[in-house]
């Protein structure tokens, strides 16, 4: 069975620095994209970072540029995302989510991934 589970989440002062992990069972995803995207309360999920495949390319929504880098550890099976310079409109639940190869086309909407963790609260107070 797949599993996709994310942790590191927290409270964290505007400025600060959380490193959220998503730790992957079930299968390898050395080929897959790996994502993390981030919800808040009544909005859509909306795209954070991706890797397109381990070693691969990486893409940045803009608001995060700059601040966060995502990364992974194929030999943990782990995906992380470092978020550096945290301000409050970061605040969100933080889902990381597994693609397949398979597919094409853009990596910053939620559809065509198939695989996904249960998400971790971030809040970033001011």
């Amino acid at each position: 069975q797949v599993q996709l589970v994310e942790s590191g989440g927290g409270l964290v002062q505007a400025g600060g620095s959380l490193r959220l992990s998503c730790a992957a069972s079930g299968r390898t995803f050395t080929s897959f994209a790996m994502g993390w995207f981030r919800q808040t309360p009544g909005k859509e999920r909306e795209f954070v970072a991706v890797e397109t495949w381990s070693g691969g390319s990486t893409y940045y929504a803009d608001s995060v540029k700059g601040r966060f880098t995502i990364s992974r550890d194929n030999a943990k099976n782990t995906v992380y995302l470092q978020m550096d310079s945290l301000k409050p409109e970061d605040t969100a639940v933080y889902y990381c989510a597994a693609r397949s190869p398979a597919y094409s086309g853009s990596y910053r909407t939620t559809e065509k991934y198939e695989y996904w963790g249960q998400g971790t609260q971030v809040t970033v107070s001011s």
